[in-house]
């Protein structure tokens, strides 16, 4: 009995323990993309507030892996802005995505991805274990050793690197290892010329890691590259403190394995022989005075810019060039005039990880920004640009950093050299996002150092457009006072700003709104209502969106101009005020009328898109009119109702025909056609080339 009272007890505690063993489901930020995520299939659960448009969305259905997991599930049905459990699965890239509006979400269209995924009801799949914690793939440190040292080496998903550190090169990685001299300069009074003295040589290698906090400001070392072709890039003297020394900034072998997952790094201390400081590019007088920058102009009153510099705070600028950044900076903030009603500068300084030194409403005078860029302290780190972009996207372009909506955000990224991460992800989302990003790259990598930098062409694929209005190359960084005027022009010229523009914020729409009798007056005013469900969808200001309309019969009336309205709420009012007119359908008349009193009159830096409703055949010709209109630029969109006659409406669009111009059979039905009319005007927009 006693071993039967047992066995009952153990059976009846293993069953609570099974009972106990429940999935738990780990939870994820709005934010978190399915890409960043390293597990193929997992469930988790979304917290609520997810439904926002800071989350993008890629494709339908099926999602590029950079959306934001939730914000799919959202989009897909799977669960609401409350959030929930979701069930996530990886699948293979996809040669296209079909953007579209879904439960109160707005996917955007792509044309491809490497990696796409599934999500459906957080319910686990039978023979299928979950993992209760999910890895991503941000970088972290991990502890390496080799021989007697141990090196923390950061790893991650784009670039998986390792160093070692090591006295002796072994065969098997063919490491080329110059043995150097180091050497000592005194400085004579009345000569330049410095008289070495030797030391027994000896052989010193370094991780980079080590190297950046051990000779901070004394090493121009990458954990990518290495610079030593370059005399103005690379034999730079630093001056000493509290000394009568010069050391000669020493040059850098470098080698990098091919074919295997760790990348070794080795830097040697040496100095070239009869080197004095005039061979590095740079006078005494530059070398200990930077000489004062030239005077600068009055700010443009026009200009009003929401201003971000990423400032290089790298161990591989070094104090000096550190020093000679911030007086640009300070500088650039004089120039530029800073004022609450003109433009507005924040900066981030970016190494290992970027912060935000102060904010877009820190300070509203350039006296104060001045003193403050003075006392801003190096970081130290890496150059990892990549992550200071996505920073900047993420974090500081909001309200509550004093970003103010209606002017457009810049970005101006300085680079000493080039970036030790991968900047093209980043930078694509930054602009998806609207953001402008300048790049100033002083004493870029020569030809011969090309083939060490991680992406050779980084600012190409960085900025908005291919054609040198967003990129400036300083050879050096004593001319970099140069650039101040050239760039206050450029990040104020609002009309050049394309990327800030987004399909929502940069166009003219006109409406072409048929009055005649055949319409009558209660689907007159589901016309009205379908303008003004459309116009709902723009960003309406002066500086943004503007919206005009004219309403035609026999005779056109316009009803309000382009310039007339500058408030969203003050343009729907003006819609819902529309009187009904009344007459016959003269089409052609009405497309030359809107052509001559609305598109004549659009600012030559808005898209300008002409949307015409009709519900009948036009007593007048369209195609001439229609076709005027298309060779002045105007994109033309058709939506015709019960009688109107499929040949004029195609002749109205603009080409494609399918992708202008669209027909329902009663106009309660017109309001089907608000988001793919909206989603075909965004994805024509996106198409545009980018140079």
């Amino acid at each position: 009995l006693g071993v039967f009272l047992i066995c009952t007890y153990a059976a009846k505690e293993a069953t609570k323990k099974t009972k106990k063993a429940k999935l738990y489901v780990p939870q994820i930020d709005c934010d978190v993309k399915a890409g960043k995520i390293i597990n193929p299939e997992f469930i988790a659960k979304c917290p609520p507030g997810c439904q926002d448009v800071k989350y993008r969305v890629y494709g339908t259905d099926i999602y590029a892996s950079f959306s934001s997991v939730c914000n799919a599930a959202i989009h897909s049905g799977i669960i609401d802005n409350t959030g929930g459990k979701i069930l996530v699965q990886k699948v293979a890239g996809h040669s296209g995505y079909r953007g579209s509006f879904s439960n109160g979400v707005r996917s955007l269209s792509l044309p491809r991805w490497r990696e796409s995924f599934l999500v459906s009801e957080g319910k686990p799949r039978k023979g299928v274990t979950y993992p209760s914690t999910l890895e991503y793939s941000s970088s972290k440190s991990t502890a390496v050793k080799s021989g007697n040292d141990r090196v923390n080496v950061p790893t991650g998903d784009a670039v998986r690197k390792e160093y070692q550190t090591s006295s002796v090169p072994t065969p098997a990685t063919q490491m080329a290892t110059t043995t150097p001299t180091p050497t000592t300069m005194m400085t004579d009074p009345s000569t330049t010329t410095p008289k070495p003295t030797t030391t027994p040589a000896t052989t010193r290698t370094t991780t980079v890691a080590a190297a950046a906090k051990t000779r901070a400001g004394l090493h121009r070392v990458r954990d990518i590259a290495f610079r030593g072709t370059s005399t103005s890039a690379s034999n730079r003297n630093i001056l000493r403190p509290n000394t009568g020394i010069q050391r000669q900034e020493p040059v850098a072998a470098f080698w990098r394995a091919t074919g295997s997952p760790a990348h070794l790094a080795v830097e040697t201390d040496s100095w070239k022989p009869g080197l004095s400081l005039f061979d590095t590019g740079f006078s005494s007088k530059e070398e200990l005075n930077p000489k004062p920058l030239e005077s600068i102009s009055q700010r443009n009153p026009n200009c009003k810019v929401d201003l971000s510099f990423l400032m290089d705070g790298s161990w591989s600028i070094g104090k000096r060039r550190f020093q000679l950044q911030k007086q640009f900076l300070g500088n650039m903030a004089q120039a530029l005039g800073i004022s609450s009603t003109g433009p507005l500068m924040g900066i981030v300084q970016y190494g290992d990880d970027p912060s935000t030194e102060f904010n877009l409403k820190t300070y509203t005078n350039s006296k104060d920004l001045r003193n403050a860029i003075e006392k801003i302290p190096q970081k130290g780190g890496l150059s990892n640009i990549g992550k200071a972009l996505s920073f900047v996207n993420k974090n500081f372009f909001s309200d509550a950093n004093g970003n103010r909506g209606g002017a457009p955000n810049v970005v101006v990224v300085m680079v000493d050299g080039w970036p030790t991460d991968r900047v093209e992800e980043a930078s694509r989302l930054a602009r998806e996002s609207g953001i402008n990003i300048f790049f100033v790259t002083i004493e870029a990598a020569a030809e011969s150092e090309k083939q060490n930098v991680m992406e050779p062409n980084f600012v190409d694929k960085a900025v908005c457009r291919t054609n040198g209005f967003y990129s400036i190359n300083v050879p050096s960084w004593f001319s970099l006072h140069k650039v101040v005027q050239p760039l206050v022009k450029r990040v104020c010229d609002t009309d050049r700003l394309v990327c800030s523009k987004t399909c929502l914020n940069s166009a003219d729409v006109g409406f072409v709104i048929d009055g005649s009798s055949s319409v009558g007056t209660s689907n007159f005013r589901t016309v009205l209502q379908f303008v003004a469900n459309i116009s709902k969808e723009f960003e309406i200001s002066d500086t943004d969106t503007r919206i005009g309309a004219v309403q035609y019969t026999y005779e056109q009336r316009l009803e309000f101009s382009f310039d007339k309205y500058s408030t969203k709420q003050d343009v729907l009012s003006a819609i819902k005020r529309i009187s009904y007119w009344s007459g016959g359908t003269s089409t052609g008349a009405a497309i030359s009328y809107a052509s001559e009193q609305l598109f004549s009159k659009s600012k030559p830096n808005k898209r300008k898109i002409m949307i015409l409703i009709t519900d009948g055949r036009s007593y007048d010709d369209v195609r001439v009119p229609a076709m005027a209109a298309h060779q002045n630029g105007v994109i033309a969109y058709s939506i015709g109702v019960a009688w109107a006659a499929q040949d004029e409406l195609e002749a109205i669009a603009t080409d494609p025909d399918k992708e202008h111009s669209f027909f329902v059979d009663e106009f309660d039905n017109l309001y089907r056609f608000v988001n793919q009319l909206i989603q075909n005007i965004c994805t024509e927009f996106n198409s545009q080339p980018r140079n």
